[in-house]
């Protein structure tokens, strides 16, 4: 999996690099920008009469001023164009059919043009048509589009330019590696957050997951490609557009609701985050659905959810800044970009801003630097994981040790002799010491004195026990030790090495040990060990205290 990880986050970098390291001006489209104006179609229009008379085209107003319906774009004249096979470049928008009529010096006129059903064939890279001008002696002088069914939302013909095939075949060649660069990204980033996901299970990943699938399958439609390859009627692929478009909105959503703290999301933010991505989907699938049949009042909708879909990344931000969010800056550094993008995308789509071939390709860019930025975002997440599962991992250690361990004296408790001390295999030997008249030291040295006892009675234990031994405190002054009968160990040692340590305030300490041998696989067999054990101690305190009995020895002898 590792390996698989790394390959990815390569292959994602690659793909940042070569959409960010293209030369921006290089992926413009190539060509001459021709003016044009605009009429609306009337009964009886044709092209030889409208070439000839052209007073009653509009030449200053916006050609979105004039609603839906069947439309004449004139081009003003063209002047000389580029050597070699001549084409002709325009955005793709929504329209039943294109015809292009191109008028020659000669005075001869041609005609080419497709429908929505046939728009595959004209599409390129890059969501725009191109149609070849017919070679004649006389150069064309003239372009005269009739374009039936646009619903005029942005414009009917935006952005034509006149170029030659060569250039055109290198720009559609520039087109595809972009798009190429930033299909591996996305890919590169499944790959890698679906491995994480496997062994991370945060539900952050399959979000940000489906929203680079969605963002993925938009690029594949929107750059034309799909028309390309389908030749699907070209205005059902702007539907899937929609729907694509408001499936990784609100995928984004999800995931930023995943990506941060709980806390971020309380109140009212949550709910309204589910709105606004409710809102976003309902108002596509109304378009995709419903179009062109209130098209204008649908997009306007379409428009204000996006709108408040910013507002909402807006108001994230602000939260997170107040709730004080560990992960607010990455994620204002991923999508501040996009989200500004976006902004200039749907000023433009509601025609406060006039169209421009980079804000319509500002979706792509805005995606690929999201992408790669939020990839960033991601591995700094999960590198936050990995720190609070570390800390987790210590505080629950720490835990377990202060759970099984005395606090005074650092040796096991009883609770956890016991766990570790029950079912092991073979004769068990148990030493049970007891402090001589404990109480009277307290008297004498205060209980922080008689505590340090303690602590030292437990060093002489544990520098006596051999490897493998268990030593506690049971409480107050009694403490056991648990070796292997096999291990020969004598309990004279540990009292000789109570009575080698400098008590405080140079004090005389003593005490009494007991030792018993036996199985111990049960607890029936702990108890009667024990009991044992506790016999040979009471023995020694009352042979004088400050001595060892041993009951095997002891009851083998009576």
């Amino acid at each position: 999996m590792s390996v698989n990880i790394a390959l990815s986050r390569l292959f994602a970098l690659l793909g940042a690099l070569t959409l960010f390291a293209c030369p921006m001006p290089a992926m413009a489209m190539p060509g001459k920008p021709v003016a044009t104006c605009v009429t609306r179609a009337r009964p009886g229009d044709t092209p030889a009469r409208l070439f000839a008379h052209t007073a009653r085209f509009d030449c200053k107003g916006p050609q979105n001023a004039y609603g839906s319906g069947d439309f004449w774009i004139l081009s003003q004249t063209l002047g000389p164009l580029p050597k070699g096979a001549a084409t002709v470049r325009f955005a793709s928008t929504w329209q039943h059919g294109v015809a292009l009529y191109i008028l020659y010096a000669d005075g001869h006129i041609r005609r080419t043009g497709f429908d929505s059903r046939t728009a595959g064939r004209a599409l390129m890279l890059g969501a725009t048509f191109q149609q070849i001008v017919p070679p004649r002696q006389a150069p064309p002088t003239r372009l005269l589009w009739h374009v039936r069914g646009s619903l005029n939302l942005r414009g009917i013909v935006n952005g034509p330019l006149v170029g030659n095939y060569t250039d055109s075949a290198r720009y559609e060649l520039a087109m595809a590696a972009l798009y190429a660069a930033f299909a591996g990204m996305c890919i590169a980033l499944l790959i890698y957050n679906l491995a994480l996901w496997a062994a991370l299970r945060q539900a952050f990943q399959p979000a940000y997951c489906l929203m680079v699938l969605c963002l993925l399958g938009y690029a594949f439609s929107s750059s034309g490609l799909l028309g390309q390859i389908t030749a699907i009627d070209n205005n059902d692929r702007m539907r899937l557009n929609y729907l694509l478009l408001a499936a990784a909105a609100t995928a984004a959503v999800t995931f930023a609701r995943t990506f941060f703290e709980r806390r971020v999301f309380d109140g009212w933010l949550r709910p309204a985050s589910t709105a606004v991505a409710l809102g976003v989907l309902a108002t596509a699938s109304a378009f995709a659905l419903l179009s062109p049949r209130f098209a204008v009042a649908i997009n306007l909708a379409v428009n204000l959810s996006y709108l408040l879909l910013i507002g909402l990344v807006g108001a994230v931000l602000w939260r997170a800044w107040r709730v004080r969010s560990n992960h607010l800056w990455i994620f204002a550094i991923a999508w501040g970009a996009p989200v500004a993008l976006c902004s200039v995308r749907v000023l433009a789509a509601m025609n406060v801003i006039g169209w421009h071939w980079w804000i319509d390709q500002s979706t792509l860019l805005a995606m690929a630097l999201e992408a790669s930025l939020s990839s960033f975002g991601v591995a700094y997440r999960i590198r936050l994981l990995s720190v609070e599962r570390d800390v987790a991992r210590e505080q629950e250690i720490a835990a377990r040790l202060l759970a099984a361990t005395d606090p005074l004296t650092g040796l096991l408790n009883r609770r956890a002799f016991l766990e570790q001390a029950i079912g092991r295999e073979g004769d068990q030997q148990l030493v049970i010491a007891d402090i001589d008249h404990f109480k009277a030291v307290n008297e004498t040295i205060g209980h922080d004195g008689g505590d340090e006892v303690l602590r030292r009675v437990a060093r002489a234990l544990v520098s006596v026990a051999p490897p493998g031994a268990l030593v506690a405190r049971f409480g107050g002054e009694e403490f056991a030790l648990l070796v292997p009968a096999a291990s020969g160990f004598d309990a004279d040692r540990a009292l000789d090495a109570m009575r080698a340590e400098r008590m405080p305030f140079d004090l005389t300490v003593t005490a009494s040990i007991g030792t018993c041998n036996g199985p111990l696989v049960r607890e029936t067999d702990w108890k009667a060990l024990y009991r044992c054990a506790d016999r040979a101690l009471f023995e020694a305190k009352a042979a004088g205290r400050d001595r060892v009995r041993d009951a095997a020895r002891l009851y083998s002898a009576a």
